[in-house]
């Protein structure tokens, strides 16, 4: 397993003892961490990418990493999983002892301003920012499009999707998918933002209107090709009705949507409601691409460690 860093100091608050003058099994976590597995079996915990040994499944790994925070700080330890094999997320506690178990979503560390600004102190997304930058430089392009993904997931679950710092890390997984010749991914993904911003925001939208046509043009699918294209030449005219495309070469990018769907007319389904209805009709938190994740509940086994079983 790689090597994590230790937790940085959370306020200065004390470890919970009890009156052996130790570890409080039964103490409110100080921190909680984050992990995440993807479809094919990669695994991040708290930004970092474990290094899986043999058939290692995830979540023996992702015990042992938090189980080892919670030695470091003496204290348990509270974690939310989502795990994209199973579609879930989980929420576990985890004690010094090795011992976990999971929770239900009410149980969890109390939301709040103050708990998400102390976690993002502890684990700071520039940090996971910039660890994802220096594997796309050593173009370990898989390591950094799983790094930006579990970002994304994490901010989306705990700030919402429309957040600013979901936004961003959304439009670097699109990126580092468009890295990897994934352009179908790239191009739902960076969708996602330009419509949120096209709902929310119109005056930041043209940018990443532009980031969704980029990775269009690389499709090859003419059904895909025509469905997404669609929804680019409205949003583009929409920007353009509001005078908001202002650069040579977003003009130029909304005449080469325009062409390409002309030129391949033929594949071009008329769309069911208005185009691109999601630009203009109120919607739920969760952004229309994402797959819907089923909520944490107790006892689930994969999660349920008994004491004494933490990594040596």
């Amino acid at each position: 397993m790689s090597q994590l860093p230790a937790p940085r100091d959370e306020g200065n608050l004390p470890a919970p003892r009890d009156e052996r003058n130790l570890p409080a099994l039964s103490a409110q976590p100080l921190i909680r961490l984050d992990a995440y597995v993807a479809e094919d079996g990669s695994t991040v915990v708290n930004g970092h990418l474990l290094t899986m040994g043999g058939t290692r499944p995830p979540n023996e790994a992702i015990l042992d990493a938090v189980a080892m925070f919670a030695r470091t700080l003496g204290a348990p330890v509270a974690a939310t999983v989502i795990d994209r094999t199973v579609q879930q997320v989980a929420r576990l506690r985890v004690h010094p002892d090795g011992s976990s178990y999971t929770i239900a979503d009410a149980e969890d560390l109390a939301p709040g301003h103050e708990r998400t600004a102390a976690e993002e102190q502890a684990f700071p997304p520039l940090a996971r920012v910039e660890r994802i930058i220096q594997h796309a430089q050593r173009e370990e392009l898989h390591a950094a499009f799983v790094l930006a993904s579990a970002l994304r997931e994490h901010l989306t679950l705990r700030r919402g999707v429309e957040d600013d710092l979901s936004l961003e890390a959304r439009a670097i997984e699109a990126y580092m998918a468009f890295l990897r010749g994934d352009y179908t991914v790239s191009t739902v993904l960076a969708l996602t933002v330009a419509r949120i911003r096209c709902r929310t925001d119109l005056h930041r939208a043209a940018p990443e209107v532009a980031r969704a046509t980029a990775a269009w043009q690389r499709l090859e699918d003419q059904g895909q090709v025509a469905a997404r294209g669609q929804e680019l030449l409205y949003m583009w005219d929409r920007l353009s009705a509001e005078g908001l495309v202002q650069h040579q070469a977003h003009h130029t990018m909304a005449l080469a949507v325009r062409n390409r769907l002309e030129r391949g007319s033929q594949y071009v389904e008329a769309p069911a409601g208005p185009p691109a209805a999601a630009l203009t009709a109120a919607q739920g938190a969760a952004a229309p691409e994402d797959t819907p994740l089923k909520r944490s509940r107790r006892g689930l086994r994969r999660f349920t460690r008994w004491p004494g079983r933490a990594a040596d």
